[in-house]
Order: structure tokens, then sequence, then C-alpha cells
């Protein structure tokens, strides 16, 4: 190892030291509580608390123990009341009333100049949020939730009304999203830009100290207006310490010596020594670690650019040839530790309402044989050759397919590069083929078939691959009118069905949401959008 790498390792060891066991210094309401501190690692770091810049999970994560919104998702991607104790929706499904809650208070802040120091949310903090959102001084990568608004607006206190442009039938699930939290006007102006780093909302958790790239700690709000269901006040911990370590097998150490409670996804340099080929926990973390799985709203695939000049990509017979020609089974066995779900029935992810297990693409090497031999007989073309972009974290996977499809007559180069070469030249056209992921933005399957409405096209949309069917963009624009649940899935499935004849992608697996927490950490459920939910956590004394 050289000198370099070992200092920083050293250095970050110390981090985690001070970051872990002292972060309660100067806290002696701590001292005899510290059993009831979640800590847990960020190894992609935080560059915002404000949640109209919660565009990943590193921010999502803490904006979502810091905030609330209208409404929220349960474990299983159902809307629930949050801020907005119940709702209205018009006839022509275009008008939302919210009626709010007159008990959710915001974090003490001396800007609120009150005697309590902090004030009840009132439904003219939403609109101002919501202006803020859309305000381009702020910039905010989240003002696209409100494209779709015609207006918004306070009618009292405790009623806030919001107008659509046309039906939108997922439009509550943008709304559970932290991009649309509730922030106070008095707070936000006195801190301006360095709110982000001052963030006062009304979460189960405030905000506390901020060491950017060392800890970030939040502490138990003892106004918080949510209580379980025997009417114990939430959260029940006492605070959540989050250190910064930029080397994920350094921060599994951490948690292999029990000085972090949670792992989250599996990572290549760790994930041999903690699961078995087979997707197991090994005998030896048994005693001391729970291991959870579960639907993760995420499918893996390849796309092809349809618009380019390659004859192999144009040729749909290749596309099925490529989607049959590998076996995604053991794919995720040997090279995900059989982490994942083989992506056998379209686009929509396992987890979704919308997915509907239907037949799409099963390994069948004969079937791709043959449609390669049609393509070469069709074409001339006896060396049919297709080049795929992927990045390191993916190379195994691409190497893996390149290898089963060169066994039945196809070549495939795979070529390695940065993910932020592969985001650009993908949003410009320049790869003919290239590895990427669909995480859903909002729980429902209308997120997972926007890429491949033909209005969608890059670089102002989604549509990478620029798929273009008129069957499939006439049902998707049918969908949004449809208020029957069950009839707007038939017809998500239809569209999926589209999808799989074309080929525009090949789907590769549904992702799995993977957790390793300390076994004395109890309450931490999943949920398929990899949210992380503590208000409801707690931890036994080890």
């Amino acid at each position: 190892m050289k000198i370099n790498q070992l200092t920083s390792i050293i250095r970050y060891l110390i981090i985690v030291y001070l970051g872990i066991l002292c972060f309660s210094c100067g806290n002696s309401s701590l001292e005899n509580k510290e059993h009831q501190v979640f800590r847990y690692n960020e190894y992609s770091n935080i560059n915002s608390l404000d949640p109209a810049f919660a565009r990943n999970p590193s921010i999502i994560w803490p904006t979502n123990q810091l905030f609330n919104g209208l409404v929220q998702l349960d474990d299983s991607l159902h809307i629930q009341p949050d801020i907005a104790k119940k709702w209205t929706l018009s006839e022509d499904m275009l008008t939302y009333t919210f009626f709010l809650r007159n008990d959710v208070k915001f974090h003490k802040h001396q800007q609120f100049k009150t005697k309590d120091s902090t004030r009840i949310v009132i439904a003219k903090d939403f609109e101002y949020s919501f202006n803020r959102l859309v305000d381009p001084k702020v910039a905010s990568p989240g003002n696209w939730v409100l494209k779709n608004v015609e207006s918004y607006k306070a009618i009292n206190d405790t009623t806030f009304q919001m107008q659509l442009k046309k039906p939108f039938p997922a439009f509550l699930g943008l709304m559970s999203m932290r991009y649309c939290s509730v922030v106070p006007k008095e707070v936000v102006a006195f801190y301006g830009s360095d709110f982000r780093a001052n963030p006062v909302g009304t979460g189960p958790f405030k905000f506390k100290l901020w060491e950017e790239n060392v800890k970030l700690v939040l502490r138990r709000n003892e106004l918080y207006f949510e209580k379980d269901q025997n009417g114990k006040q939430l959260p029940y911990l006492e605070a959540v310490a989050i250190t910064f370590l930029p080397d994920k097998q350094t921060e599994f150490l951490q948690f292999a010596k029990g000085n972090i409670d949670f792992l989250n996804s599996l990572d290549a340099s760790y994930k041999d020594e903690l699961l078995t080929p087979s997707g197991k926990l090994r005998e030896k973390y048994k005693d001391r670690v729970h291991l959870s799985k579960g639907s993760y709203l995420n499918s893996e695939y390849l796309g092809f650019y349809l618009d380019g000049d390659k004859d192999e990509i144009k040729s749909s017979l290749l596309r099925r040839a490529i989607n049959y020609g590998f076996d995604r089974e053991k794919m995720i066995t040997y090279l995900k530790n059989g982490v994942g779900t083989p992506a056998t029935s379209g686009f929509i992810p396992k987890g979704l309402p919308g997915f509907n297990n239907q037949k799409g693409y099963e390994y069948n090497p004969e079937k791709s044989r043959k449609l390669i031999k049609e393509y070469i007989r069709l074409t001339g073309n006896t060396n049919p050759t297709i080049s795929i972009a992927t990045d390191s974290n993916y190379q195994s996977i691409c190497e893996f397919i390149q290898r089963e499809l060169e066994k039945i007559g196809l070549t495939i180069i795979v070529d390695v590069m940065p993910p932020s070469t592969i985001r650009k030249k993908k949003w410009s056209g320049e790869l003919d083929v290239f590895r990427a992921s669909w995480i859903a933005d909002y729980p429902d399957a209308e997120n997972f078939l926007s890429p491949y409405y033909s209005k969608n096209f890059t670089p102002n949309g989604p549509n990478y691959t620029h798929f273009k069917n008129e069957v499939f963009d006439r049902l998707y624009e049918e969908s949004f009118s449809i208020t029957d649940v069950a009839l707007r899935e038939q017809y998500y499935a239809k569209m999926d069905s589209i999808i799989i004849a074309h080929a525009p992608i090949v789907p590769l697996y549904y992702d799995q949401v993977v957790r390793f927490t300390q076994k004395n950490v109890k309450g931490l459920t999943n949920n398929p959008q990899n949210f992380l939910v503590l208000k409801r956590v707690w931890k036994e004394k080890k």
C-alpha cells in the first residue's frame, strides 16, 4: 500500500473516531442516552441540507429527517397524510384541495421572534415554499415537479389549493418528494443561500451540528407532531450521527467493529465477505448483523440509440438477439451474490403497481443464434459488432454479456468510461449502446414509461433511446385521464409490452434494497424507494 493511501485511511479513521464517539461532547443531555444515537456513514458526502436541492439519496436521507410535506408514502408506497390531514380532488381531476393540520410547528429558531421561538405551519408557508421551488434565482433541480401546476394558493391558514394544467394521476406521489417540503420564510430570508447549512423544518429531527466532510448531527425534535399507534410521540431516537468516510471498505470495517449501525447496498469491496454466492448472510456475522432485502424501484438496462447510423442497432433482429442471448439468473447469482431479480418482465420493476410479471425475454441462446443468422442473411454483414458503453462499476456485468453473446456469433466491445462522460454522451446521442439505471422519482409506473414517449426526446427529456411508436404514444397520453387505478395499470402493461416487442432496451435486472444493520437496531423498515425513515427506529442496549 502506498504511503499516501495509508495516510488517508488513518486520517479518516480519526474522523470516524471523533465523529462517532465524541459527537456528543458538550451535550451533557446525551451522555446517558448514547445508545439511542443512530450512526451511519454517507460515503458520497452531502453538499446541502436544503430540500429544494434534494435530488439524490445522500441529500434526501438527512432532509427526510428534517422536513415534512403535504403528504408522505408508507412502506408500500401508498399515499398517507402528513401536514395535510386530508384532501379532495375535483371531478375533472384538476383541482386538489389540501386541509392542513393546525398543530405542526417549525423547529425552534430565534428568527421566529416569538416567546417559544417557533410557530405553527400555515398554508401560506406552502405557497412560499413552492414559489421558492420554481424561483430561477434559487435554481432548484426540483422545479420540474410543478411544471404541470397552473396555480396554487392559500385559501386560509389551513386550506391550500393547487390547480393542474392537465390531469396527472401520479400527482400526489410527486407531492411526497422532498423537494415539496415546507420551509419557513423568516429563516430562509435570514440565511439566504446559507440555509443549506442551517436548515429549519418540521421533521422528527432538528439540525444540531454540521462539520462539512467530517460529521453531521441531528437531535430529536421535542415538538414533533406525529405519534405511534400507542399514542407515544415520535421519534424514539435521541439523535442521528452521520460521518463522511469516502472509502466503502473503510466504511465496512467500521460497521464490522460496531462503530456504525447501518450499511446500505452491497459494494463489490465487501460483498463476498458478507454474503454467500446465493445471497445469504455468512455464518460469522449472523449473531450480530441483520440482513434485510426488498424490492427497489430501479431497473438496470442497456439502451440502444435508435437514431444513429449503425445498422446493427437499427435492426430489431439483433436487439432481440441480445435480449435472448445471456442468462440473467446466472448473472445475478455470480456477479451480484443473488441480489436483484432477473428482468424478464419488461421495464416496469418488481415492487411497483403496474408490474404484472408479463412475459419478456428469457435466456434462449438458440433463438438468439437464429436471429443473428437471419440478420446476416438479410444484410450480408458477416461480422455484426456492437459497442457497449459502461462505467467500471458495471464492467463485470457487461463483460459477462460480451462473453455470452460472442459464443453465439455477435462481437461485443465493452467501452469503459467515467459516469460523467456516459451521461453527457448519452444525452447527446453519441453512444450506440449504453448501460444505465432508471430509478423512480415517484411511485407510479408512468415514471418508467415516460422515457419511451416520443415527445420526451433528449436533450429536453428522458427518451435517451429515441424510441417512437404511435400506439405507445396514444396509450401514454390516454392514461392520464383514467381515474380507475386497475384500468390505468392495464394501459401501463400494454405500453410495457410494446417496449418488449420492439426492444429499444435490454432490461438486465430489477434491483433490490439490501440493508445490513447491527442486531440491536429495531424498527428500521425497507421501502421500494430506499428512503431512510428513522422516526420509528430505536436501539436496544447491548
